[in-house]
């Protein structure tokens, strides 16, 4: 990056990046409404009021269609794209009982096993992993 004129070329590259979406003031605009509602569920009473109708606590949320339907479906790479902050809708996995980690494994094409063992071993590898249009 060369200085701020570039700034758009620079935040393009982050896009470019496999697995991985950056949490950048666009997306944290675009996903406030699901980051607050997320954060919402550290209270005890929302707990319970999403627990007994989902799709009725979510109405209260000016959430788009789309952030609406990846809550419902818990797609978790796809409320990443959407604008969630993975440690705002980690409150979600809470909630649903289910730990960090095999959470962040449903955003992967392992089962939880596979995905504990690999991170016990070092993680992913770099190589094959750097960017999506260079194919390394």
């Amino acid at each position: 990056m060369t200085g701020p004129a570039d700034i758009h070329a620079y935040l393009a590259e982050l896009e470019d990046i496999p697995g991985t979406r950056v949490f950048t003031a666009v997306r944290a605009r675009q996903g406030y409404h699901l980051n607050q509602f997320a954060m919402s569920l550290m209270d005890g009473a929302n707990r319970e009021r999403w627990k007994a109708d989902e799709k009725a606590y979510l109405a209260e949320w000016p959430l788009s269609d789309a952030q609406r339907q990846a809550v419902i479906n818990r797609d978790y790479n796809r409320m990443l794209e959407l604008g969630g902050n993975i440690y705002f809708l980690s409150k979600i996995f809470s909630t649903d009982g289910i730990s960090f980690a095999e959470a962040v494994s449903t955003m992967t094409d392992m089962s939880f096993p596979e995905y504990r063992d690999m991170m016990m071993q070092g993680g992913r590898p770099a190589k094959g992993n750097r960017s999506i249009k260079g194919g390394y």
